[in-house]
């Protein structure tokens, strides 16, 4: 049977990022979560937080058309 260590916390290496320096658990690294909340398209029943992207209106190009003389792209809001 494996022998289990539970060491506290101050018997392993301090936090510390790939490059040895060590790291503030005070620093903020990315948006705040207010605003990640207030950004994030949440759905609930038939109501949504935010508006969604609008429709493409624009054609996509087409694959294949080789030698075309009449244009590359097609028609409509596809994909």
């Amino acid at each position: 049977m494996a022998k289990i260590n539970n060491l506290p916390a101050s018997a392993y290496a301090a936090p510390h990022t790939m490059s040895g320096k060590k790291v503030n658990i005070n620093e903020v690294t990315g948006p705040s979560n207010k605003q990640y909340m207030k950004d994030a398209n949440v759905s609930v029943a038939n109501t949504h937080s935010n508006d969604y992207n609008g429709v493409k209106t624009s054609g996509i190009k087409m694959r294949g058309t080789g030698a075309a003389t009449k244009g590359l792209m097609s028609r409509g809001p596809m994909a």
